[in-house]
């Protein structure tokens, strides 16, 4: 394509080239920083995106490409199956997309290392370029197999308990060893196929070892691993193909996703070694209405009585979980907002690290109901002031808020940092029944005298909650 250019321009094109990567890795940083914050992550991920388009069109350019017949169908594909599930994806189902994303993200990077390892003689490729070969390879397939684990726990056609078999952790450390050498052994002899098919099909055996024996109560914590792996292994294809935009970025998202994962695992008090090797926390109940195994007093409420004390109190705090989204009660829960503030009552919301199912997930669902961002107050900001709060509603949420984390050691979940929501005067759950949450540990809030509990759908509980406001 260079070819068309006048001598000149010739001359300064790969400083030009260079160039428009180095704009174009500036532009993704800039959209990455303001995925930091609600009200910016819209622009953010446009900014993003844009700088990536740039990229592709310059990688285009830079690399003498004439025919564009495959490529061109590609993106036509791509982008109707992309734009599509934009539309059609609940909210709800978003942590299973990302974990897709995450997967097609590690196997398009093994993809590229496969490819550029066919493309000349094995004898002909340098040391270093076969050692990010393989690591390519062994990063990109973990991530393919392990983000489609995690896709069919959150999906639930694959059980969110822990499955193993005796020796689970050991044979894959054995594992992991194996590939490791095997990578080495490729770099030694890249010739062998028989090391090479090895080395690919261990990977993807390692990824589904690797992910199936993690409980559903700690995928927000392997949801943002994954996403780490994808960025690593992008990084890897850049090294391979020698694309400083694909290294800067791969990168950047491999060092954003390890730093989401502390921050998961320091909001869940848990090491990450623990989440990888614990097999810990399972799917949690389903069941309806009271569990019927408990001889504890339980206070019910009423859609009038929750009305009354929400109407007539100065500060209603709301604490979210992963059952409001299920039950896509969102949009209700900002009327019984807008109708409570109508009436004079101030009304935040708290945001637990770890609500959800991924990180920022009650963020977006809030978001998509137009939820100012200025009431939206995290753990640390709105722990302070439950002693002074007179109601909370927490709607579907259940660990992230059992005084359990305070108060027994014994516990799995002791020292977790939750929502103070048992220091407010008083505490109303919204949930479909008694049964625990991920961790698979009763709530003793359940049954304080200050807490009372509103049975039944999310959504249905709320719609005749803000029918009892006008009421009221």
């Amino acid at each position: 394509m260079s070819d068309f250019l006048p001598p000149s321009i010739q001359s300064i094109l790969p400083d030009l080239i260079q160039l428009v990567y180095l704009v174009a890795t500036g532009i993704f940083i800039i959209g990455i920083k303001r995925l930091g914050s609600p009200a910016t992550a819209r622009s953010g991920n446009q900014l993003a995106a844009l700088g990536m388009f740039i990229g592709v069109i310059i990688t285009l350019f830079d690399q003498q490409i004439i025919t564009y017949e495959y490529i061109i169908a590609g993106i036509i594909v791509g982008a109707a199956i992309g734009a599509t599930a934009a539309k059609k994806v609940e909210m709800t189902a978003m942590p299973e997309m990302v974990a897709i994303f995450n997967g097609f993200g590690g196997g398009a990077s093994a993809v590229v290392a496969w490819g550029e390892f066919t493309r000349f003689e094995a004898s002909a490729i340098a040391t270093q370029d076969l050692v990010t070969i393989g690591l390519s390879i062994l990063i990109g397939s973990i991530t393919f197999t392990g983000s489609f684990i995690a896709f069919g726990k959150l999906k639930g056609f694959i059980s969110g308990n822990p499955i193993t078999f005796p020796g689970h952790n050991i044979f894959n450390g054995l594992l992991t060893v194996g590939t490791l050498g095997l990578v080495g052994w490729l770099t030694y002899d890249p010739t062998s196929q028989l090391t090479f098919w090895l080395l690919f099909g261990i990977a993807l055996l390692l990824g589904v070892l690797t992910v199936i024996p993690i409980g559903g109560a700690d995928m927000p914590v392997v949801i943002s691993l994954l996403n780490s792996y994808s960025g690593i292994a992008a990084s890897m294809a850049g090294f391979v193909i020698n694309n400083n935009l694909l290294i800067i970025s791969g990168a950047l998202v491999g060092a954003a996703g390890l730093i989401l994962t502390n921050i998961m695992c320091k909001a869940m008090n848990r090491t990450l070694g623990n989440v990888l090797f614990g097999a810990f926390g399972g799917d949690g109940g389903s069941a309806s209405g009271p569990a019927a195994d408990t001889d504890k007093t339980v206070r019910e409420t009423t859609p009038d009585d929750v009305a009354l004390q929400c109407a007539y109190s100065d500060r209603v705090v709301i604490v979210p979980g992963y059952g409001l989204a299920v039950a896509q009660a969102q949009h209700v829960l900002k009327e019984v907002a807008d109708k409570l503030e109508k009436r004079g009552v101030e009304v935040k919301y708290g945001i637990h690290p770890v609500a959800g199912r991924m990180p920022g997930h009650m963020n977006v669902l809030l978001a998509e109901a137009d939820v100012p961002y200025d009431q939206l107050y995290d753990m640390e900001q709105i722990n302070p002031e439950f002693k002074s709060t007179d109601v909370v509603l927490i709607i579907g949420a259940n660990d992230v808020v059992n005084p359990v984390a305070k108060t027994e050691p014994g516990s799995p979940i002791y020292g977790m940092p939750i929502m103070n929501v048992d220091e407010a005067e008083r505490t109303i759950v919204f949930k479909r029944s008694l049964s625990p949450g991920f961790a698979g540990i009763d709530n003793p809030l359940f049954y304080k005298e200050s807490n009372q509990m509103f049975f039944g759908d999310a959504k249905e509980t709320l719609q005749s909650l803000a029918k009892s406001i006008d009421d009221v």
